[in-house]
């Protein structure tokens, strides 16, 4: 089983920073990629930020120059970095994970229970 835990979220002032982390453990072989995304209340559920096992970034454009996805692959872990921020990016921010259990299995996704970003003065 995968397991994805979050911690860093919590209530900032708008203009301040917070980092988010996420580590994944369990029976993990490869993984393809780590990302962030969120939902705020009578919203759909977006994407932040995604990474690749090979580097490679993507965001979305509300959250371009503000935040900044990294992993640690050594340590399966993803770190969101949010600068900036807005009472707008306020929501539950839900780590994922995709990839393969076992050699030549299928590719999986997994979620973590998510955190809570509040942004307000």
């Amino acid at each position: 089983q995968v397991q994805l835990v979050e911690s860093g979220g919590g209530l900032v002032q708008p203009g301040g920073s917070l980092r988010l982390s996420c580590a994944a453990s369990g029976s993990i072989f490869s993984i393809n990629g780590m990302g962030w995304y969120r939902q705020a209340p009578g919203k759909q559920r977006e994407l932040v930020a995604t990474i690749t096992s090979a580097g490679s970034t993507n965001y979305a454009d509300s959250v371009k120059g503000r935040f900044t996805i990294s992993r640690d692959n050594a340590k399966n872990t993803v770190y969101l970095q949010m600068n900036s921020l807005k009472p707008e990016d306020t929501a539950v921010y839900y780590c994922n994970l995709y990839g393969s259990r076992w050699y030549g299995g299928p590719v999986g996704t997994y979620w973590g229970q998510g955190t809570q970003v509040t942004v307000s003065s």
